[in-house]
């Protein structure tokens, strides 16, 4: 196998770290033991620059390219963002209206009912129960409609189907030269 690029990153199904790499779980390293990782990376994933500097943290997370493609935000070199859960309420969904129907049924008329069992319209089987359509505006009572859900809404888990595997990065190897 040829020897690794130093900062290369490269997913290990084992479970320990290989000699001369180490986990990408943004422990913190003697800048004095690792400058040639250091002059690669930098503080971009933390540490203080003078005597320490951290690896990145790819625990929980999934890598995704530096840079803007076509209809996506741009993602700077470092960058992290998302969650792991989420809370959708009202304010989240987008308006919305449904036409509504509305039908009179005058009591007195042959075969209906003004107060028909267990609160229910019911005609006499084989009526009628289709009109001619009309474009009158119908006047609803206030609690004819109504938002449903919770007000005190919970979180929900919110992360696509994944498989767990470590993440190394290379502490030995050959120096990238700029392309």
């Amino acid at each position: 196998m040829s020897e690794p690029f130093i900062a290369e990153i490269k997913i290990f199904a084992g479970a320990y770290a290989i000699r001369g790499w180490a986990f990408c779980n943004g422990a913190e390293l003697q800048l004095s033991q690792n400058e040639a990782l250091f002059s690669l990376i930098g503080t971009t994933f933390g540490g203080d620059g003078r005597n320490t500097f951290a690896l990145p943290n790819l625990q929980g997370r999934v890598p995704i390219g530096v840079g803007q493609g076509p209809g996506l935000k741009d993602y700077r070199w470092g960058q992290k963002d998302g969650t792991e859960t989420e809370t959708l309420t009202s304010a989240n969904m987008p308006n919305h209206t449904h036409q509504a129907i509305a039908v009179t049924v005058p009591p007195s008329s042959g075969g209906y009912n003004d107060d028909p069992a267990e609160h229910s319209l019911a005609l006499a089987l084989g009526a009628q129960i289709y009109g001619e359509e009309s474009n009158t505006l119908v006047n609803m009572a206030s609690n004819s409609l109504e938002e449903v859900g919770s007000s005190n809404p919970s979180s929900f888990f919110n992360t696509q189907p994944f498989l767990s595997l470590n993440f190394l990065i290379a502490l030995e190897g050959i120096y990238p030269q700029r392309g």
